[in-house]
């Protein structure tokens, strides 16, 4: 079975861009994630097209509230049908037991991974937050955390992959944005690393959105970044 290692972020404010862009991609060599802003305006319509399509989808809403509405909200997205969905692991470890227990009775239950330090995050960022600790310290603490509370990973910055590897043990799974070819901007993320260096530092999946996505021939874009990082499906 495939097991593309790259996620295609639909950074889109409307469907039909989102399903234009789908149509030049191939489900053999990519995953697709839907966001806050895609979900709230196409919804769970839009997510039903793009499996119908073939594709994998992982559901980042980050869903971050009292245990028993975030349980109700994983829920709702294994019965979707998506490939893997994502918490805060700031929600703490109540939350992120109820989200595992919520999902554990379904026939084939979505990848739960939390969410640890957003990569867009600083240490300036962090402290004005009232967070004193340096965001790779932060994101082992709540990795673990995560890791205890039965998630199967975590998102993260590639640059905290080999730790958190290493401390967490080889199954669980890695899901890293902030990913960027080499000689392509940083845009909005702070903390970066090209495909090939994420993966050797232990990363799983690479979320990749405009290197791909503005490319003028994404197909050609997806599968440069798959020869480049050799990530093939299967790989």
């Amino acid at each position: 079975m495939s097991d593309p290692k790259i996620i295609v972020a639909l950074d889109y404010a409307d469907a039909v861009s989102a399903l234009n862009l789908v149509a030049r991609l191939d489900p053999a060599l990519c995953r697709l994630k839907v966001g806050k802003e895609l979900f709230t305006v196409a919804g769970p319509q839009l997510v039903e097209q793009l499996m119908r399509r073939g594709f994998d989808i992982f559901l980042d809403l980050k869903f971050h509230d009292i245990p028993t509405t975030v349980a109700q909200a994983c829920k709702a997205a294994a019965a979707l049908g998506v490939w893997m969905t994502n918490v805060h692991a700031l929600g703490g470890r109540k939350m992120m037991e109820a989200a595992r227990a919520a999902v554990a009775d379904h026939p084939a239950p979505p990848k739960l991974i939390a969410v640890t330090v957003l990569t867009s995050m600083t240490q300036q960022d962090l402290a004005e937050l009232g967070i004193h600790t340096a965001p790779a310290d932060l994101v082992l603490h709540l990795a673990t955390l995560a890791h205890a509370s039965g998630l199967d990973g975590v998102v993260c910055s590639a640059q905290e992959a080999a730790v958190l590897r290493l401390h967490c043990g080889p199954e669980f799974c890695l899901v890293t944005p902030g990913i960027r070819p080499q000689n392509t901007a940083t845009d909005d993320q702070a903390r970066v690393m090209t495909p090939q260096a994420a993966l050797r530092q232990g990363a799983n999946y690479l979320v990749i959105g405009r290197p791909i996505t503005q490319a003028a021939d994404p197909l050609q874009a997806l599968q440069t970044i798959i020869e480049q990082a050799a990530v093939g499906a299967g790989v």
